[in-house]
This record gives C-alpha cells, sequence and structure tokens, in this order.
C-alpha cells in the first residue's frame, strides 16, 4: 500500500511540474518579447562581407540598440571607429580584432564564442572573420556611423 501511495503522490508531482515551470502558461506580450532563432531576420550588406539582424533600436538613430553580425569568411572590415561605445559578446565562430589604423589582418587577435569585447568610442579598430562564419552581438548607443573610416 505504500508503495502504492508513493507512486501516486510522484505521480501527480510529475504531472504537476509543467504547470510549475510555466510551461503552460502564456507570457504577455507587452511584458516579454521572445524572438526565437529561425525567427529572427537577417540582411546581408551591399558588399556581401557580412549579415545583420537588428534585434532591438535602429544603430542609425540615436539611442540603444542590439545588433546580431554575421562575418562571412575571409571577410574583414578595415580600420575604423564609431563615435560611441560598443560592448559585444561573441556567440558563434572566431571573430578577428585588430586595433589601430594600420591594415594588418595578419597581426589580429583570435576571440571565440563567450568572449565578451568593448570598442571604445573614437578608438581605430578593424575586425572579421578568417576561415569560418563568426556571430557577435552588439549593444551600443546610435548613430553607430562610421566617422573615423579611412
Amino acid at each position: 500500500m505504500r508503495r502504492l501511495m508513493r507512486a501516486l503522490a510522484l505521480g501527480t508531482c510529475v504531472l504537476a511540474m509543467p504547470q510549475t515551470l510555466g510551461y503552460a502558461a502564456q507570457l504577455n506580450p507587452k511584458a516579454v518579447e521572445v524572438v526565437k532563432p529561425e525567427s529572427i531576420k537577417w540582411v546581408r550588406n551591399a558588399a556581401g562581407t557580412q549579415e545583420q539582424a537588428v534585434l532591438f533600436g535602429d544603430p542609425a538613430k540615436p539611442g540603444p540598440y542590439v545588433v546580431r553580425l554575421r562575418w562571412l569568411p575571409g571577410n574583414m572590415s578595415m580600420p575604423h571607429s564609431h563615435p560611441n561605445d560598443r560592448f559585444i559578446v561573441v556567440l558563434e565562430g572566431t571573430w578577428w580584432l585588430g586595433s589601430g589604423d594600420k591594415y594588418d589582418p595578419d597581426s589580429t587577435v583570435p576571440v571565440g564564442p563567450g568572449t565578451y569585447v568593448y570598442h571604445r568610442a573614437n578608438e581605430m579598430h578593424y575586425d572579421g572573420a578568417k576561415k569560418e562564419p563568426a556571430v557577435i552581438q552588439i549593444w551600443g548607443m546610435g548613430p553607430a556611423n562610421n566617422p573615423g573610416r579611412k
């Protein structure tokens, strides 16, 4: 009898668990927005060197923004700067970084997934991907134009 009671109690807990964990609940879209990876819209730039997905805001306008960049293999930017600080996390692949106004892809430093990178405002740098795509997520304040591009 005890075994039966324990089995019933355990079964009740297992059945109630999904509701306890919130699986049966619905999120209020006014409070929480969820965008699954397959719903992210990637747009290739005109040069064909990278793809961008804007997750929040507009990097071309004043205010905060969050974007993802997918650097395509064999592509790097030329030395440039941004008018505002940018906060970056590498999500996939190896992202290659260089600093200064002399373009030298052979002297770039590799950074992998999980790495945090801080680009300081108005400081020259260049970056990109070598043999594999690299996906990064950038937080910043717009406009994020490149006034220091050489």
